[in-house]
């Protein structure tokens, strides 16, 4: 699976995704994860909120899980901890997702093994990478950022991380 570690591929990748399910989104303005799907609907993304707790965030219904969404989803933008990421990857694959995003500092080696080789897999806060793919656009506040993306063509899922 080669490694696409560049800004390219990075645009690459947010050009043809445009619908969003972000699990675990909060209603709480000051949460990461109310920010981060705000900013990317602000930037003109779908954001399908996923989060039994509520029925509605940032204006739009929001689901119990990731297979209740009736439309297709390109990125399945995960705000959980590691040991629920191995079922979101699950309903991600089933649905067909082409990527699964997850957030720095999240490991689950069940899910790497589990998903199927054949798409993209991040593990970086997608705010921040739709602002360095687009620089002018937005300030970072020259923050450092990580790089680990692996992506191929294909339909099919994978959370396979990528040595450092």
């Amino acid at each position: 699976m080669p490694i696409v570690d560049d800004i390219a591929g990075l645009r690459r990748i947010l050009a043809t995704s445009r619908t969003l399910a972000v699990v675990g989104l909060s209603a709480q303005w000051y949460r990461p994860s109310y920010f981060a799907a705000k900013y990317m609907q602000d930037h003109g993304y779908r954001v399908i909120p996923v989060n039994p707790r509520y029925a509605e965030v940032l204006g739009e219904k929001c689901y119990p899980d990731v297979r209740s969404v009736p439309e297709k989803i390109d990125i399945v933008d995960c705000f959980r901890k590691a040991s629920e990421i191995d079922s979101i990857a699950d309903d991600a694959i089933a649905i067909g997702a082409r990527v699964l995003w997850m957030q720095l500092g999240i490991v689950n080696h069940e899910a790497a093994q589990k998903a199927a080789a054949g798409s993209r897999r991040r593990d970086e806060p997608l705010r921040e990478d739709r602002a360095r793919a687009h620089p002018g656009r937005t300030q970072l506040g020259g923050r450092e950022h990580r790089r680990d993306l692996c992506a191929t063509a294909g339909s099919s899922l994978t959370a396979l991380r990528s040595s450092r």
